[in-house]
């Protein structure tokens, strides 16, 4: 690794969560609808679109992940609901609520998305009933786990695409995340 590269790794300092909340209130270019392409072959969309079959085939997608399956504010979709267009699903159960654990997901959500984008033709949908706070947040994980993007990368990535709004304990558990990766970065450099 090049000595440039290694230092700015090693002055990446996380930052708080007000700091991260503020880059919504600061950034935020794009207008809100209800789905946006936020990286390639990713799209982050609401209820609505989870629920427009025609749309997604139109879309080309082939793997839905909703974020917002099972007995908290829930879209009711699932594996079956796809079935004839031969759309793979994972459905998690996460409550829009600062105190609700969604790191839980971050692993099998990412996993979900590297193994759907592994063959090119693949377009995967992650969404829950806005768009904007679950889905967010899993869309965030991933491109912090699979593209080393830091915290304040990914939110500034995708807020370029989508209006976005993940809740403050969402933002918590983002941020342990981006430091648990600078520490293990840190770690590796310094090998």
């Amino acid at each position: 690794m090049c000595k440039e590269v290694k230092n700015d790794l090693l002055d990446y300092i996380t930052p708080g969560t007000l700091d991260l909340e503020q880059l919504f209130w600061t950034g935020t270019t794009a207008p809100y609808t209800h789905v946006n392409q936020v990286w390639p072959r990713i799209y982050i969309g609401d209820e609505k679109t989870a629920l427009q079959r025609p749309e997604l085939k139109d879309l080309g997608v082939t793997h839905v992940l909703n974020s917002a399956e099972g007995k908290w504010n829930n879209v009711l979709t699932g594996a079956n609901y796809y079935k004839d267009l031969n759309i793979q699903y994972l459905g998690v159960e996460a409550d829009d609520k600062p105190t609700f654990n969604i790191s839980q997901y971050f692993l099998p959500a990412t996993e979900f998305i590297h193994e759907a984008l592994s063959q090119p033709q693949n377009k995967v949908l992650v969404h829950c009933v806005m768009g904007r706070s679950r889905s967010a947040t899993l869309v965030l994980a991933y491109l912090m786990l699979k593209h080393s993007l830091t915290v304040v990368e990914a939110i500034e990535h995708v807020q370029q695409k989508r209006c976005i709004l993940p809740n403050h304990g969402f933002l918590k558990q983002l941020r342990a995340l981006d430091i648990t990766l600078s520490l293990s970065l840190y770690t590796y450099t310094n090998m």
